[in-house]
């Protein structure tokens, strides 16, 4: 059975301001790729979080089954939101322990509903460090962004 990766990252030009998303998906038999699957996309109004969100959804919504998986992120707001903070916020009726409401709470959500339906594993990489998967996750997020940003 393969094992599937989706490797994720966002990328904003000005925060907020256009930005785009990208997702390098693999599936890997005995350390070989043997598929791959590439998606971006964008938004003439947002942030770097929100594009690093959307790029993490749009990776579990892709898949047409319950699959396990393990997504790749350079993001620290999104593994530890995902992997940490969210229980306490679902906990607190989507509040921070500040008592605040959750900053996009609207994607949160989304990706929480995204994710409830496959096996994640979720593993953090540094960004920008020659790490070749990340490298064209953030190709694909400048390339989702291209149509935003003004010419």
């Amino acid at each position: 059975m393969a094992e599937l990766f989706a490797y994720t990252d966002g990328a904003c030009s000005g925060n907020p301001g256009p930005g785009g998303w990208g997702v390098l998906m693999l599936a890997r038999e005995d350390g070989k790729t043997v598929k791959t699957r590439e998606l971006c996309g964008g938004a003439a109004d947002t942030t770097n979080n929100r594009m690093e969100l959307m790029a993490a959804i749009c990776a579990l919504e892709a898949l047409a089954r319950p699959s396990r998986l393990t997504i790749v992120t350079d993001s620290a707001y999104v593994k530890g939101g995902v992997t940490g903070w969210i229980h306490g916020w679902k906990r607190n009726g989507w509040k921070t322990s500040a008592k605040k409401p959750v900053k996009n709470v609207d994607l949160w959500q989304r990706l929480d509903q995204a994710q409830a339906r496959h096996q994640v594993t979720w593993e953090w990489v540094k960004g920008h460090a020659g790490h070749t998967q990340n490298e064209r996750a953030d190709e694909l997020a400048r390339q989702g962004m291209a149509p935003y940003k003004p010419s």
